[in-house]
């Protein structure tokens, strides 16, 4: 069957070729990091300070082990070759080769790139792809950044470009970047710079193609690859392996070349093996170092020198062309190929996107899109040959054996990989990667269900069952959501495309299995199916740091970590109950995972029957436990009342079942009636299995209607939860009421931050504390969706609480979503809360139709904070906007009560 059903554009047709392996269209892609510098993979230290063993300042003189990175660049899918634009204003200290930040430890609030860039559109071919970035026409504030960020505090926001002047009187170039393949191995890139200053401005491009070095390890017997000028304005590749590639160069360029190889003397004062190092050109462009280049014109890193005067308001273009082919005329019909690819482009997105979206809404969904397009990106660590060292290098540190991922020998990755941001995170995040795959399964489902494969595989899977979570700490616990993920793109897909993958849902349910009896193994200290698990990718949201022993003894009883084992085994249940329409043997497994899931119910309330709750029934909330051995023998209980998502996470943990599917699956029948039978104390604690819903649809979850009411009643209350632009991470009430613990005469506790956290917990960069979070958001609507399948519209919760409005757990589920995506959409002034403290972003022509998508938001404003391309699970508001265009194109009705749309402040004046 056709990987794709249902719209037949051209870009479908590249996708439909890629997948069947007729054709490779994402041979080349953005797969080149934005940063290299500063990783775990390039930190050879003795004691694992990867920010200063490989600082910004080595990277234009230091060779990589691991992998490159650019500027909006591309690559081959084993990074072999790559190509990215390179810029100059005749002004800045060094070439802008790679984007500028300050490191975890030099920022106030951890690492944060210093750049203006936006995503602008992709292809999942990668047929088609624009970028942009905006280049300041003065020296680049180098120093004054890391200067003034290390003045700030935690209490303080970050200093960023903008904040520096960099863009005072628009004196600054937009250089958008463009790329279009005319063929699998054959693409056209455009580099387009407008001076948007009021002065005539110089700018040198410097369009730059590399090898990767591979050579200088010990480990690759290839012989030296070489770049080598063919005439005035092409360059030629010449690599054993890949073969021969051209890049063509529009005009008359002066073509530099150097080495990839480490200048020794600039950075250890050693001898260098070549005399033309990595920085060669810069030396060369910047301090006219005529000994810098080759004069041969060859080596492994080659650019084509173009100088340019802009007039105010005008531009200057450069055209390229890389490809295996030789042409005669390689610029023939360069601006049609262009033009076609936008149009189908264009054809593909107007395919699926809803036509009920206004263009405002469609513009945000396909930056989405677009953004997690570009962060993909080649991901290689073998972690064996990174302990052990290289060869021709001088040894590890001793101490390097017995730390960081020393447990994972293991590990070897050699795969393009969605990444949560290429700056911030250029690595990937196990529970990240499981929201990626829900947008990427709308415009690539392959792809999707590619990425929730690999990290299932044997070479990333520790052989114990325990998923990867990220490369500075593969030991550590993410929340269990990748069972979910491949639930959800199994069902998307099939919507999408009307394609049922069941091979793929066969091949991850085998090794979700093996995860999941790791996590029962080795995260329920007391084997009661109460679930511990550290941070849980909650960073600082506890009172103490839940991934370090507690200053108490004891342990914690999680209700987060229980409710997603709970939710884990409703997904596994799922899961096996769609294998089994077509397999009966899966039948006997979903019961296993009923049965588990309703052991974990009563372990909620009632843990190892010592009458101990994780549920208050007087706050109405969940709560995690300080589980503490008492000095008598005995053991002492102590529930931490600090009102967070931790409490919520429960609602996540909801599944529906047809009648349909029961009449099918009659041995899953009986044993449930069975179960429910002779266990009635357990069945009345977690649903309503004997009284049919809406469609005679049957219930599991581990709340009852009493209960979900009073989550709720939190979870859409202006003065806790709710604020206008989605669910808090932490109650508002902790403004006023902090949770305070006493240890041994210390002070531990909880204020509600709902920005940048002054919390040192958890290393400082962690903000749980009250922002808003897309991907937990994004679980609480669909939950609150299925509830609704089953409850129907006769159930209804009062939104907002004390509104005096009461709506149907759709509407309220939609409503939600409204709040969420109206974070990226103008409102009526223009403005788009997410950029609220950008005024640039608001008001400039140039800029206000560009949005990032950050990586949490403040918790009253709205304002967007942290990473601010975290186009990974932010996202999933593409999907959001799916949904909504659907249904407001008449698949449900939209709720219209006059309040659904109050926020917060119109709630208040109104009661």
């Amino acid at each position: 069957m056709s990987a794709t059903s249902g719209p037949s554009t051209p870009e479908h047709h590249r996708l439909d070729a890629t997948t069947s392996r007729a054709a490779d269209w994402k041979h080349w892609g953005p797969y080149l990091s934005e940063r290299a510098w500063g990783t775990v993979r390039e930190d050879y230290s003795p004691g694992g300070t990867a920010w200063e063993y490989f600082p910004h300042d080595h990277a234009r003189s230091r060779a990589y082990r691991w992998n490159e990175d650019g500027l909006l660049g591309i690559c081959d899918r084993h990074q072999i070759l790559c190509f990215a634009p390179v810029l100059w204003n005749g002004q800045d200290p060094i070439l802008k080769e790679r984007f500028f930040g300050v490191t975890g430890n030099q920022g106030n609030h951890g690492e944060d790139v210093k750049e203006e860039y936006f995503y602008l559109d992709n292809t999942p071919t990668h047929s088609y792809m624009k970028a942009l970035y905006k280049y300041p026409q003065a020296a680049y504030p180098y120093d004054a950044l890391v200067r003034e960020t290390a003045r700030r505090g935690r209490k303080d926001p970050e200093f960023e470009l903008l904040d520096a002047g960099a863009f005072a009187e628009n004196r600054y170039f937009d250089v958008f970047v463009e790329y279009a393949k005319a063929g699998e191995e054959d693409v056209l890139v455009r580099i387009t710079a407008h001076n948007r200053g009021p002065e005539k401005a110089a700018l040198h491009l410097l369009p730059t193609l590399w090898y990767r070095n591979t050579w200088s390890w010990g480990r690759d017997d290839t012989p030296r690859p070489c770049l080598n000028a063919a005439g005035s304005n092409h360059i030629v590749t010449d690599h054993a392996k890949q073969g021969r590639y051209v890049l063509y160069c529009d005009g008359e360029p002066q073509l530099l070349f150097c080495e990839n190889e480490t200048n020794f003397a600039r950075l250890f004062g050693g001898q260098n093996a070549s005399l033309c190092a990595k920085d060669g050109i810069n030396d060369f462009v910047v301090h006219g170092h005529d000994d810098a280049v080759h004069p041969e014109r060859l080596g492994t890193k080659a650019a084509a020198h173009y100088r340019f005067e802009i007039e105010a308001g005008k531009s200057a273009e450069v055209r390229l062309r890389l490809t295996r082919e030789d042409f005669k005329r390689p610029f023939a019909q360069f601006e049609q190929l262009f033009d076609e690819r936008k149009r189908e482009a264009d054809a593909f997105y107007a395919g699926f996107q809803p036509a009920a979206l206004d263009s405002d809404e469609k513009d945000v969904q396909r930056q989405a899109f677009a953004g997690l397009l570009w962060t993909k990106q080649w991901y290689f660590y073998d972690v064996r040959d990174w302990l052990d060292g290289d060869p021709s290098q001088p040894p590890p540190p001793p101490g390097r054996k017995s730390g960081r991922n020393r447990e994972w020998p293991h590990f070897d990755a050699n795969s393009v990989l969605s990444m949560p941001d290429k700056w911030e995170y250029p690595w990937f995040a196990a529970w990240d990667t499981a929201f990626h795959c829900i947008p990427l399964a709308l415009v690539d489902p392959a792809f999707a269900k590619r990425q929730l494969l690999l990290l299932l595989r044997d070479w990333y899977m520790h052989p114990n069952g325990q998923i990867p979570a990220y490369e500075w700490a593969f030991g550590d616990v993410n929340p269990p959501v990748h069972a979910w993920a491949c639930w959800r793109v199994y069902k998307i897909e099939q919507k999408m495309t009307g394609r049922v993958d069941t091979d793929f849902l066969k091949r991850v349910f085998h090794k979700l299995l093996l995860n999941f009896t790791w996590w029962v193994n080795r995260k329920d200290a007391d084997g009661k199916n109460v679930f511990q698990g550290g941070f849980l990718g909650m960073d600082n949201i506890g009172v103490f740091d839940r991934s370090q022993p507690l200053p108490t003894g004891g342990h914690l009883e999680q209700s987060d970590s229980t409710a997603w084992m709970g939710m884990y085994c409703l997904n596994l249940m799922a899961i096996a109950l769609e294998l089994a329409r077509t397999d009966p043997a899966y039948e006997d497994v979903a019961t296993k995972f009923y049965e588990h899931f309703m052991y974990i119910a009563l372990a909620m309330h009632n843990m190892g029957e010592a009458g101990i709750e994780l549920w208050s029934e007087k706050e109405g909330f969940f709560y995690d436990v300080l589980h503490l051995p008492d000095q008598k023998g005995g053991d002492a209980f102590v529930k931490l009342r600090v009102r967070s998502m931790v409490g919520l996470t429960p609602l996540f943990a909801v599944e529906t079942i047809d009648p349909e599917l029961l009449e099918r699956l009659p041995r899953f029948r009986r044993r449930m009636d069975w179960f429910l039978r002779e266990r009635p104390e357990m069945a009345k604690l977690v649903s309503r299995w004997q009284v049919e819903g809406s469609g005679h649809r049957h219930l599991l979850s581990l709340l009852r209607g009493h209960r979900m009411k009073c989550l709720l009643k939190r979870a859409l209350d202006p003065a806790e939860f709710l604020s206008d632009y989605g669910v808090r991470s932490l109650s508002k009430f902790h403004e006023r009421e902090p949770y305070i613990f006493d240890v041994n005469g210390t002070e531990y506790r909880v204020d509600y931050e709902p920005g940048e956290s002054a919390s040192g917990i958890f290393g400082g960069n962690s903000n749980w504390r009250g922002p808003i979070w897309m991907p937990v958001n994004y679980l609480l609507i669909e939950s609150l969706q299925r509830f609704h399948h089953y409850y129907g519209d006769e159930f209804k919760v009062e939104c907002p609480t004390g509104s005096g409005q009461y709506l149907t757990l759709w509407e309220i589920a939609t409503e939600l979503s409204r709040r969420l995506t109206a974070l990226f959409l103008k409102g009526p002034g223009g403005e788009r809360p997410a950029h609220r403290r950008r005024d640039l972003h608001q008001r400039d022509p140039h800029w206000r139709d560009h949005v990032l998508f950050y990586e949490y938001f403040h918790g009253d404003s709205g304002a967007g904070l942290g990473a601010s391309h975290q186009t990974g699970w932010t996202a999933l508001v593409a999907k959001l906007l799916q949904q909504c265009g659907e249904y407001r194109a008449g698949a449900r009705p939209r709720a219209t009560a006059e309040t659904l749309m109050l926020s917060n402040k119109d709630l208040a004046e109104k009661k």
